[in-house]
Order: C-alpha cells, then structure tokens, then sequence
C-alpha cells in the first residue's frame, strides 16, 4: 500500500468521525445515550465507504515449489510387440510411482504412435511410429523450460523428418531401448520406384533397394509376379561386405489398366521376419499421352518453366514449335499460343476448323490487334506501355477445383496496359490487379463454347511463380499441380458433371488417406450445401459403411484410416438430389510396422548424445533413475508468488456496510428517532 493512500485513509478517518459527531452531537435535538452507539455505527459506515472509493490495494506473498517436468514417453507401436520388446508395465512403474524421483520432478506419462496422447492406453496396436511427433508436441507443452525425457521405443520411425536433432535445445534425451538388439539373419525390401504411368507396349522402368542382415554369404533369389505369373527372377548375392544392393530392371507393359506386381526376396535359410521380403506396386498402363503443342515465335524462359510443368504428369508430353512448324492440329489434345502475332495467322485458322482446345498467353511481344481479329472471346484496348499485373484469386471459381496456393503473394506478370473486354460468359480463376487495387480485367479466365474450351492468361514471365514456389516449399509440386489442373480441364471436352469425386486407384494397408468430392448445382456453381456420404464395400468379405464427408474451402472431404487389405467399391450420394458417383480402390497389403527385425539402436544413440543424454536398456531402469536424481540441473525451485488484492473485490465489506445501515434504521424506529 502506498504512502499517499495510508494518508487518505487516515483522512478518512478524521472525516468519518467529524461527519457521525456532526449528525447524532452538533445537530441531535436529544442527548439520549443510544446517540452514541448510532454515531459509532454511522462512523463504521462513512468508514466503509470512503474505503471503497479509495479501493486500496492489498498484496500478499506466499510460496510455491515448481519442479522440473519428466516426460515418460512410450512407443505404443505394433513393432515393440513384434521385435519381443513388450514392455512391462512394472518398467515404466518405476518411473511413475518412484517416490523421491516425484519428489524432485513433475513426472507425466504420454504414449505416441501416429498420435501423442497424455495418459493413453498401453497395448502396443499402434500402425505408426512418428517419434519427430513427440518431439513436436513436447516442445508446445513445456516451451521455454529445459527438461529431461525418458523415451521408452525401438528406435525406428515410419513417417516424419529426422527425430535425432528435432527434440528442443537444451533438453537432456535419454533413450531406453526396446526390443531385442541381437543381430539375426534378415533379407528386405528396402524400397521399390517406379513410375505411376507407362504407355502400352512400351518398356518401363523399375528400381529396386535390397538390404541384407548378417554375417554369412547368402545367394538369394529375388523375383517379380504380375497376376501370380513371374515375369523376372534374378539371382542376388549378400555378403558381410556386400549388405545392400539396388539395381534397376525393365518391364514390359502388355495389357491396359492398373497392373499389381508382386516383389519378393527368398533364399534357403530360415528368417526370423518374411514379412518385410514381399512388396507390392501398382503401374497404370494408358494407350495414350496426351499431345500439347506450345507454339511460341519467341523465345522466353517461360517456355522451359511450362513444359517441365506439365511433363511433371507423365501422361502429358509438350512439343515446342514455331507456328509454321506446326501441320497437323488433329495430332495434339491442346494447343498454347505464346505471344501470338501475324505468324499465328496459319494456325488460327486451320483451328477454326480443327476446334482443338487452347491456351494463350500474353506479353508485351503479343499483337493485340491480330489476336483481336482472330478470336471470339475478347475485345482489347491496349497502349503501348507495359503495366506489371498482381493475381487475385477468385473464390467463387467453379470450374475446376484449385486452392489458393498463395497467388496474392506471386511476383507479377507483365502485359501490356488497357483494357481487356469479355464478349460473352467466362469464368476467372485468377483477377488482375495494379498494386492491390482492381484493374477490371482477369489474368487468368477459361469459356466454353459448345465442347470447344479456350484459356487464357494474360501475363508473361508466369516462370518466376513455379520458381517462387520452390523457394518457399523447397518443391514445384504446387505449381505443378496448379498446371496441371488447368490442362486437364483444356483436354477434355466432355460435358461437365454435377459431381465430381478425386481419388486414386490403390493406397497402402494402413494409410491415412482422403476422397474429396465436389457438388455443383443446375448453373454448375459449387453447392456449399450439399449432403455428400459415400458407401464403402469391400468386395472380398462384402462388408458395407457408410461416411459423411465435411465441407472444407472448396471441396468436401473424407478420411479413411486403416483400412484393411482388399478391393474397395464406393459410391458417392449427395442426399437432396440423388446424384451419385461409383468407382473402385485397392488397398494393398504393407504393415510397415513388421519391417523391422531390431530396434535402431544407432539412431537412439545419436539422439542421446546430441541432446548430451545416454543410452540405456530396460535392465537399467534404476541405473537411470539414479542418474536422475542425482542431475543437479534439474533442482525444485522455490517461487515467491505476489498476490494483489483490490478491496472492491471483497464482497464481504459490501455486505457488512449494508447491515449496519440496516441496524442504524433499526435502532432508530426502536428509539421514535425517525
């Protein structure tokens, strides 16, 4: 309390006092010795409020202890069970109802396999390990704190970046390694690449990574079946010396459609694990790549940028040529003018006839004035001058879904300045705009004229995005996925459908995975209310489910998890009007969390000395809680805790003030003094 408010209250004092003897002495007409006690009682109340207009203030100290947190953390994966690592719960016991450890720390317990969960069930089910999780969530709970961990895990983790140096600063990592670390004799596939596509009749490419345990020499056999047929084997040899191999092989695409291939490794001494000797991959066999001719009188780096775009689908190929090069139209499924000019004349109008579908592209080298003249679409005013325009994303676009992958913040596009003017009905993607304010035209629009579908973006150096997005995500994927969505809609001229369904044609067991869905009512705009579900029914055991699927920005998504192995047909309903969609999936056998046949000790013990922890087992479990009471970093502090009470909070002066009133009228009346 300050000085100045100690000296108000005193002056309340003196003013309480003089206004009581004012009342019941100076102006009383009788002397009675009640007066007394009321003017005692009038006092108290003055008193009390004058104390509530001051509303001093009133702190107090008291003292807590604040311990250091100790996160128990343990694996709650399938592989833990699988390696004979099955934790006894009397482990991590000695942990938790370890008396003294307690004394020192906050011990807490949380469990993780695709999720970190406080207090969760132990019983080793899990299909993920995702041990970068932990240390994700670990760094959110105890931010700014420097504390100790105990990882109870085999040290192998199935999805997620580098747990070794994830794990925050200055936080001691002490790793208690479960599952049993005596090497065995293992043969594995590591890994198999192949493409997603491949043309019939041609030979594609299939890259293999084989991985051996143990010390003996070993012939093996590995092999390759399509439909139980074996269309490669090949003899493989592991040493002690020799523990790895990869080598890449070519396989013949003889029949259309999505083709399951069997990989497996086998030799004639017995394995502990065979689960990780067999792998399955899909290749989806087309009789045909999509043709793109971009035709450009020029020569700019956004030709480069857009062909590495869309080649990055391996249905789509793009030849580059001059626009006299060009003699069969009919050749290609969608053709790019690039800056056109008089020399587009040819092709403009053998188009005319042909009705390939088209894309232009504008620049300060295009002349707007034959491009005017030979298209239907728009009508332009240009200056001479060149203006940069920004992109504005279009929520409201319906054509095709694409998100917003960050348009607004893309460098701009130069074109020249003016006005551009529709003719008829388009749809806009993306809106130009001249330092954030709107210019009226679009920069990137499609129409539909009958089955012909014409685009157009009005702006070079489209280059720089597909560079600004590797920048910013270290991968082109969303620029290309940005391109290939537009040349997808340009290659097909079939009439558009009131629901649309993305999925595709096989996901691994035990992969989270998503089927989004679009509805569009009678206009083709995006319904935002519509009613979607989706029946699952696996055809192998002709089990049925159904799931609701939930609005997100521009779409309706669903999630499946841990799906078991089989065939999968679906159908999608939208309630109010019927429509539905069917398809079918494969989900193929994988179970990652039987990969492995010892736990990665190596890693465990990278992650221990980088966080200036140790390694131990679970026969050391009270050589660790030793280690840990005797850390003389991790001591209980004592915190002073300053509590500041105002006493208008105290709801007790109020009620006090209140009686006395009250018992002054009282006394009062009793007195014949009202």
């Amino acid at each position: 309390m300050t000085t100045s408010t100690i000296l108000l209250l005193i002056l309340s004092v003196f003013i309480a006092t003089g206004l009581s003897y004012y009342q019941y002495y100076y102006k009383a007409k009788n002397k009675l010795k009640v007066n007394l006690f009321l003017a005692f009682i009038r006092f108290l109340v003055w008193f009390g409020v004058f104390l509530l207009l001051l509303n001093p203030i009133f702190s107090s100290k008291s003292y807590e202890i604040v311990k250091t947190p100790l996160p128990i953390v343990i694996d709650n994966s399938e592989s833990i069970k699988n390696l004979s690592g099955d934790l006894n719960n009397d482990v991590y016991n000695q942990f938790i109802q370890n008396q003294k450890l307690n004394e020192k720390y906050d011990v807490q317990l949380y469990s993780f396999d695709k999720d970190f969960t406080a207090n969760g069930t132990i019983d080793y089910s899990g299909k993920q390990s995702l041990i970068d999780n932990v240390a994700k969530n670990l760094k959110q709970l105890y931010r700014n704190t420097t504390y100790p961990v105990v990882l109870f895990t085999d040290g192998n983790q199935t999805q997620g970046n580098d747990y070794v140096f994830s794990f925050q600063e200055n936080s001691k990592i002490y790793p208690i390694v479960l599952g049993d670390t005596t090497t065995v004799f293992d043969l594995k596939i590591d890994q198999i690449n192949t493409n997603k596509y491949t043309f019939l009749k041609n030979k594609f490419p299939v890259e293999v990574f084989l991985q051996y345990t143990g010390n003996e020499p070993v012939n093996s056999i590995f092999t390759i079946k399509n439909q139980n047929q074996v269309v490669l084997k090949k003899n493989v040899f592991f040493s002690s010396q020799n523990k790895a191999q990869s080598f890449s092989l070519l396989l013949d695409a003889t029949k259309i459609g999505i083709q399951k291939y069997t990989a497996s490794i086998s030799s004639l001494k017995d394995e502990k694990n065979r689960t990780n000797n067999y792998k399955n991959f899909i290749i989806e066999v087309i009789d045909q790549r999509t043709e793109i001719a971009l035709l450009s009188d020029i020569i700019h780096p956004d030709l480069s940028a857009l062909k590495r775009s869309i080649e990055a689908n391996e249905q789509r190929k793009v030849s580059i040529l001059k626009p006299t090069e060009i003699k069969d139209l009919q050749k290609y499924n969608v053709l790019i003018f690039y800056q056109p000019n008089a020399s587009f004349k040819t092709v403009f109008e053998a188009n005319k006839k042909a009705k390939v579908n088209t894309l232009t592209i504008t620049g300060l080298h295009t002349d707007f004035a034959f491009l005017g003249q030979y298209q239907e679409d728009f009508s332009f005013k240009m200056a001479s001058q060149k203006e940069d325009y920004f992109a504005s994303y279009t929520s409201g676009f319906n054509l095709f879904a694409q998100e917003n992958i960050g348009f607004e913040n893309f460098s701009s596009l130069e074109n020249k300045f003016g006005t551009i003017t529709s003719k008829g009905n388009t749809a806009t993607l993306l809106e130009a705009t001249i330092r954030n304010m709107p210019s009226g035209n679009p920069l990137l629009t499609f129409v539909e004229n009958g089955k012909q579908r014409n685009g157009y973006l009005f702006g070079e150096n489209i280059w720089k995005w597909r560079l600004e997005t590797h920048l910013k995500k270290n991968s082109f994927d969303d620029f290309d996925f940005f391109t290939d969505k537009w040349v997808q809609y340009l290659t097909s001229n079939t009439a558009k459908k009131n629901l649309e369904v993305a999925y595709k044609n096989y996901y691994n067991e035990g992969e989270t995975f998503q089927i989004t869905a679009q509805y569009f009512d009678k206009n083709y705009e995006l319904d935002e209310n519509a009613q979607l579900s989706i029946l699952l029914t696996n055809k192998d055991t002709n089990e049925k489910k159904t799931y609701n699927f939930l609005k997100s920005n521009i779409d309706y998504k669903v999630e499946f998890d841990n799906l078991k192995k089989g065939n999968y047909h679906f159908v999608v309903t939208e309630k109010d009007s019927k429509n539905t969609f069917s398809g079918n999936f494969e989900i193929l056998e994988f179970d990652i969390e039987k990969q492995f046949v010892n736990p990665d000790r190596l890693r465990l013990e990278q992650l221990a000395n980088h966080s200036s922890g140790k390694l131990f087992y679970p026969n050391q479990s009270q050589d660790l809680i030793q280690s840990l009471l005797k850390d003389s970093n991790y001591l209980p502090i004592q915190k002073e805790v300053l509590k500041k009470s105002p006493l208008i909070d105290w709801k007790l002066l109020l009620i006090l003030i209140c009686t006395l009133l009250a018992t002054e009228w009282f006394v009062r009346k009793y007195n014949g003094l009202l």
